[in-house]
């Protein structure tokens, strides 16, 4: 029976396992269409080589804010949805794809207010000229100053317009499909409709030798005119919309087999490799098992406790697992250090936290590490994946982030200092609210947690010193000098004194234990002001746009680690052996 409940911990490790690469396991087929084959096709968008596979996704979370929905029963997949958008409109303009909570905008549109809030192009089509009205008058406007209309019909009419250019990137849907394009490309109005194709289109999908020799279909259809010869993969990209239209699973396949064929091996490889990739999606898995690991130990509490501690371990190192392995694809696909823009930052920056976590819990085994690192692990990969709705996550780097030395030195020794600070207000969170709801005073588990959060706090200290040295340094490389206190070198430098601040107020005696946990709480405050504060005043060199949708979460962040503050500097209680709430009077004092 022991050795049994021995085995448990690992039978739950491997269901995680399993469950963390189900995405994994899919047929690839939809209705006999070989979808996900035809969605390995590279095209170019946005500067790099990608699969179609990622265009779709991309798109469809920019638009409906998610990769899949539900229309008339059935689940619609991006895949779908963009093969639908590309080669049968008549279709793709009934799906409900369009997200719209704001009232007035609904009122333009002459929509009644109602629990539903999706909507489809055909329902917004008869106003979109008022939509484009509206959104010009709104666009000048600078975006912390507009209106929460404004924001919202600029909104509306930028994921109209991408939607618009996803359609006329294959063929232009008022006129026909693209095998018609093809057989009319010298009549008297071609050149004008293979102008508006070349302007609109979203992507390139017939490759060059090199990136700016590939051409959209518009451009290739201009050639044609021209008197070059038909492109080949604009013949067959012709036989699969006239296939997916006509729902032709067998020449459809057939047409999706000829156009990899025209791919070149090592992009076709690199394609395959994301597209892979996305069908995983490692990050979601991740942060479904970091909840499942929060839920075991919150269980192992009141049932089981050595076996379900140890499960909810096991389960957290499979999430540290999955987490690893999406950032290390991350890094491969990219060619570049794990840090190179916001999203990725989240991704490291939870991953740091969890790495730290997991090796408190090896070190303690009070299963707090498990807690703080599996809850820093999920709020970091929420976060990443609220900040993946802007669109594609692996973009071209700015000229100025263009350095992969700087990018795995500087970024990642900052990153890891982030890491470093939130995890030890995590911990005085945890200490915080610990020391308010426990039946019984534990002076040794106070004394644990109080040496995980002076530890850590030690470690932020180091990475962010290092880090902000060294971005002082790229900084004179790049712009001739090594300070200019430009706004987020003002937050990296406050994320160090305070850190520091906090060590001389534990050495000089000025914080004891509840000091030095306010104070490490308050530490989350500003590091997430250096994080992502600095996009919010929309200035300075390292200011990467605004975001308005992130202030009032930021805000609200801020408020709740301030009431965290309150908590650890209340005096602690206990629950009497009547039941009743009483003062803590016998327990030591922490040091």
């Amino acid at each position: 029976m022991k050795n049994t409940k021995a085995l448990i911990p690992w039978l739950v490790a491997l269901v995680a396992l399993i469950g963390g690469a189900s995405g994994l396991m899919t047929s690839g087929k939809v209705r006999s269409f070989e979808v996900e084959k035809f969605m390995q096709l590279p095209v170019l968008e946005g500067g790099r080589v990608k699969p179609l596979d990622s265009i779709a996704r991309n798109s469809l979370l920019v638009i409906r804010s998610q990769q899949t929905f539900r229309d008339h029963d059935r689940t619609v997949s991006a895949d779908e949805w963009l093969l639908d958008v590309m080669f049968n409109p008549r279709i793709a303009n009934e799906e409900p794809v369009f997200v719209i909570n704001d009232p007035d905008v609904l009122g333009l549109l002459g929509i009644k207010q109602s629990a539903e809030r999706y909507f489809s192009f055909a329902t917004l089509q008869p106003h979109l000229e008022e939509v484009e009205k509206q959104a010009d008058l709104a666009h000048p406007i600078d975006a912390k100053q507009r209106t929460r209309f404004q924001s919202a019909i600029v909104n509306l009419y930028d994921r109209v317009y991408l939607y618009y250019r996803l359609q006329h990137s294959m063929q232009l849907p008022e006129f026909g499909p693209l095998a018609d394009e093809i057989a009319a490309r010298n009549d008297a109005n071609a050149e004008k409709r293979h102008t508006e194709m070349m302007q609109l289109g979203l992507f390139r999908a017939l490759p060059g030798a090199a990136l700016s020799d590939w051409r959209n279909v518009g451009e290739a259809l201009r050639d044609a005119h021209a008197g070059a010869p038909v492109d080949r993969g604009l013949t067959i990209l012709a036989q699969a919309s006239a296939a997916w239209s006509a729902q032709d699973p067998t020449a459809f396949n057939s047409a999706t087999d000829a156009l990899l064929a025209t791919a070149r091996p090592a992009e076709l490889a690199a394609a395959a490799r994301e597209e892979t990739f996305n069908l995983a999606e490692p990050f979601y898995a991740g942060m479904v098992l970091y909840v499942i690991a929060l839920l075991i130990l919150f269980v192992s509490w009141v049932y089981q406790p050595k076996i379900l501690a140890q499960s909810a371990y096991a389960v957290l190192l499979v999430a540290l697992f999955v987490h690893t392995a999406g950032l290390v694809s991350r890094v491969i696909l990219q060619g570049r250090p794990p840090v190179t823009n916001l999203y990725s930052s989240a991704i490291f920056v939870g991953w740091a936290a969890v790495v730290l976590g997991a090796i408190m819990e090896r070190l303690y085994r009070k299963g707090f590490g498990t807690a703080v690192a599996a809850a820093a692990g999920f709020a970091s990969l929420i976060i990443a994946h609220h900040l993946a709705s802007d669109g594609d996550t692996m973009e071209m780097m700015r000229a100025v982030l263009d350095s992969n030395f700087w990018l795995a030195t500087h970024v990642v020794s900052i990153t890891i200092g982030y890491s470093g600070t939130f995890l030890a207000g995590a911990i005085a969170i945890g200490w915080a609210i610990r020391r308010h709801v426990e039946k019984t005073p534990d002076p040794a588990t106070d004394k644990a947690l109080l040496g995980m959060c002076y530890g850590t706090v030690c470690f932020a200290m180091l990475f962010s010193f290092v880090g902000t040295v060294l971005g002082g340094i790229w900084a004179d490389q790049s712009w001739g000098r090594f300070w200019g206190w430009d706004p987020k070198e003002n937050g990296a430098l406050l994320i160090v004194l305070w850190n520091a601040i906090i060590l001389h107020a534990r050495w000089g005696g000025y914080a004891r234990a509840r000091g030095l946990m306010a104070m490490a709480i308050f530490g989350n405050i500003i590091t997430s002001l250096s994080w992502f504060g600095v996009n919010m005043l929309g200035v300075g060199l390292h200011s990467y746009g605004f975001m308005d949708k992130a202030f009032w979460a930021l805000v609200a962040f801020g408020s709740t680690q301030l009431l965290f503050i309150g908590l650890a500097l209340l005096p602690p209680r206990f629950w009497s052996a009547s039941g009743q709430l009483a003062p803590r009077t016998s327990a030591p004092a922490a040091t």
